[in-house]
């Protein structure tokens, strides 16, 4: 039996004025599964992620989450369905501890009721954020300020606050971007082991496409806001539509 859809992205279509950045785009992400979105500078990747994430209305379509629609719906509240992001920029609270960074992301999973201040005492966010500082090797950095660390230490902390709400959906826009060869290899094996360890969908944006072609489940590719191919990494290699949109063009 195939995995149902966690996430369901129908017609969507996105215009800045007379730019059409999306068009009629249309994707399935099974649940657990990791799903790649790919496409050479300006193809409408970054439009996409930020329609799902409630960042941007649609113009068109419609976008469905765990069989409940939040087409429209706000970025805090698309949170609150499950759904988590991270940025291209990375986007941290510089200065504050890397611990307390991740324990103001786990107060959105907390209720409402109780003071900021209460909840550095509270042993059930506590524990949460030590296991993710340990799972990103952070443990040893978590009384240091967040502006003290690397940029690949940064942007494996902005995942960490992602992951501290506690989605069933992550979207990664650009993840490795900054990192250092040896970082991108150890940044993708983390992804993926986290992902399978916690049964998490990841929805990823990515440049480097070793990154994607390793770690990806299913690839769909975005040019001039249209998909043109989708599929697993070797039929995604080899389509000659995909070839062609990226000569001579880099990607983004």
């Amino acid at each position: 039996m195939e995995p149902r859809a966690l996430l369901e992205v129908e017609g969507v279509s996105k215009s800045f004025g007379a730019l059409a950045a999306l068009s009629r785009v249309s994707l399935s992400v099974r649940a657990g599964e990791v799903f790649s979105v790919i496409g050479p500078n300006g193809a409408g990747k970054s439009t996409l992620f930020n329609v799902v994430a409630g960042l941007y209305a649609p113009s068109a379509g419609r976008v469905v989450l765990r069989g409940e629609e939040i087409t429209g719906l706000g970025p805090e509240v698309i949170n609150r369905r499950g759904l988590a992001k991270t940025f291209q920029i990375t986007n941290i609270f510089p200065g504050i501890s890397v611990c307390d960074n991740v324990r103001v992301a786990a107060q959105s999973r907390v209720p409402l009721s109780g003071c900021l201040r209460s909840l550095w005492r509270r042993p059930d966010v506590d524990g949460p954020v030590m296991d993710l500082l340990a799972a990103f090797g952070l443990s040893d950095r978590r009384h240091d300020l967040a502006q003290h660390l690397s940029h690949g230490e940064q942007r494996y902390l902005e995942i960490c606050l992602a992951l501290a709400t506690e989605p069933t959906l992550l979207l990664l826009d650009e993840p490795t971007a900054g990192m250092t060869p040896g970082e991108t290899k150890e940044a993708t094996a983390l992804i993926r082991q986290i992902a399978r360890s916690r049964g998490l969908t990841v929805l990823l944006i990515e440049h480097d496409m070793s990154v994607v072609m390793g770690i990806s489940d299913r690839i769909a590719v975005l040019h001039f806001g249209e998909k043109i191919a989708e599929g697993p990494p070797e039929a995604i290699r080899s389509d000659p539509q995909v070839i062609d949109a990226y000569l001579g063009g880099a990607e983004d």
